[in-house]
């Protein structure tokens, strides 16, 4: 699939974080704390196949404030252009990389310099999922008349997590720099 076209209509990482709302300060935090290891080799390798990343993203989306900051550290060092398209207004692409059935995000799409898809990414590293797996498997049923404050909880232990945890941020680190490995080298 070509995906030049939807990487020209996607929105800058200046103008996708002017539009963070509640997760601005953890999403700044997480992008401003993250140190990216000594990975010469692999940032120039990157740098050396001229990626390009669509990112489908939501502001309000708690991976997305996870992920997105420590990526766009990866990008800076390997000079990779980086667009957002917002999930809900591009259903059409989303729907081609939904995660079993749903539409969860965020993912992130690399191409390379014809368009083409080289790899893909997301929506959670692995280490994280186990996180919120663990946290998760104490939900009532949707239905249950506890739901809703056990969810608003649940929220809150992961995002506070995601917003400190430094095991899960280089976790979310190795796991995108394997991907990015697996590329096939030009």
């Amino acid at each position: 699939m070509i995906l030049n076209t939807w990487f020209d209509k996607g929105l800058d990482p200046e103008v996708y974080t002017e539009d963070l709302d509640h997760h601005k300060n953890g999403f700044e935090h997480i992008y401003n704390q993250f140190q990216v290891p000594n990975d010469d080799v692999f940032f120039t390798s990157i740098a050396n196949q001229n990626l390009r990343a669509i990112i489908i993203a939501e502001v309000w989306c708690g991976h997305c404030m996870l992920n997105i900051p420590i990526f766009l550290k990866i990008a800076k060092q390997t000079g990779m252009g980086v667009k957002f398209l917002p999930r809900d207004e591009n259903l059409e692409l989303m729907d081609q990389y939904l995660t079993n059935g749903n539409r969860t995000i965020p993912i992130f799409i690399f191409i390379d310099e014809s368009g083409n898809e080289v790899a893909k990414w997301g929506p959670m590293a692995s280490n994280t999922r186990r996180f919120v797996d663990h946290y998760k498997k104490d939900l009532p049923a949707k239905d249950a008349p506890d739901y809703d404050e056990k969810f608003k909880a649940f929220i809150s232990v992961t995002s506070k997590a995601f917003e400190t945890d430094t095991s899960i941020w280089n976790g979310v680190y190795e796991s995108i720099k394997q991907t990015l490995l697996s590329i096939p080298k030009k």
